[in-house]
């Protein structure tokens, strides 16, 4: 299938006005605090924050990734087939979801977890009008199982969650880098941080903070997206209220 084809199936919902409603994308590395598995300590500053920015009035759906327990792109690389390690991904940020319903549970968030492959004992199937009356209601919704098929990246389902429920901006919560650089900064020291870069730009100098599909996604479907680093206490709060922090990507 191709990208073209991917994008144009998408049904999009009108933007909701009036309020707001984002979609944050967290990194499923930032949950383990470097290691395998969930650190308790993490997940409950993320749920705080993310609970702050709901009790201020912000519709907030979720998208977490995995990397903490697997990522199926480095187990292909060690002989594993890339389809099954996908799947075993997706059920890692199932994981991740339900460490996180919790945690913002326990700050008195009421929380709905939806997910791509059909696990009714633990979540609803994903449904997105569901999930717009979960939103309207005041609760959070966390998307897990990715798109529930091997090789889409959970920063492209991040996006396409994003559009087919009517969010105003995508919220790129990255783990050890707070924005679009030049270059990686974790390796180039003359990398410089951008405070708005456009989607055209970003794909055409190949810069990888974000998966490029989901560049793409955002890029013909309108969509705004602040990148923004989760190590600095406070930023989940400051972006979900519409604080400008990280780098803006937009259209033009």
């Amino acid at each position: 299938m191709t990208q073209a084809t991917y994008t144009s199936q998408i049904p999009v919902l009108p933007k909701k006005e009036g309020g707001r409603r984002v979609l944050l994308k967290l990194s499923g590395e930032a949950f383990g605090g470097g290691r395998v598995g969930v650190d308790p300590d993490v997940v409950a500053r993320i749920a705080g924050e993310i609970a702050e920015g709901v009790a201020a009035g912000v519709e907030c759906a979720i998208v977490v990734g995995g990397g903490n327990f697997f990522r199926g792109a480095e187990l292909s690389q060690r002989g594993m087939d890339r389809r099954r390690a996908d799947y075993m991904g997706m059920l890692g940020t199932v994981m991740n979801c339900l460490a996180l319903q919790d945690f913002l549970e326990q700050k008195g968030v009421s929380t709905r977890v939806q997910t791509a492959i059909t696990m009714g004992q633990v979540a609803e199937p994903y449904l997105p009008l569901r999930a717009v009356r979960h939103l309207e209601k005041g609760r959070v919704v966390i998307f897990g199982a990715g798109a529930g098929m091997p090789y889409f990246s959970t920063d492209t389902v991040a996006v396409q969650r994003a559009l087919e429920i009517g969010c105003q901006e995508v919220l790129m919560a990255k783990n050890g880098v707070d924005g679009v650089y030049t270059a990686d900064p974790r390796t180039n020291p003359d990398a410089e941080k951008l405070e708005h870069v456009t989607y055209g730009d970003a794909l055409r100098e190949g810069l990888k903070v974000v998966d490029a599909t989901a560049f793409s996604l955002c890029m013909d479907n309108a969509q705004p997206m602040m990148v923004f680093g989760l190590d600095e206490p406070g930023s989940i709060t400051r972006a979900m209220r519409g604080e400008r922090i990280g780098t803006m990507v937009t259209g033009e």
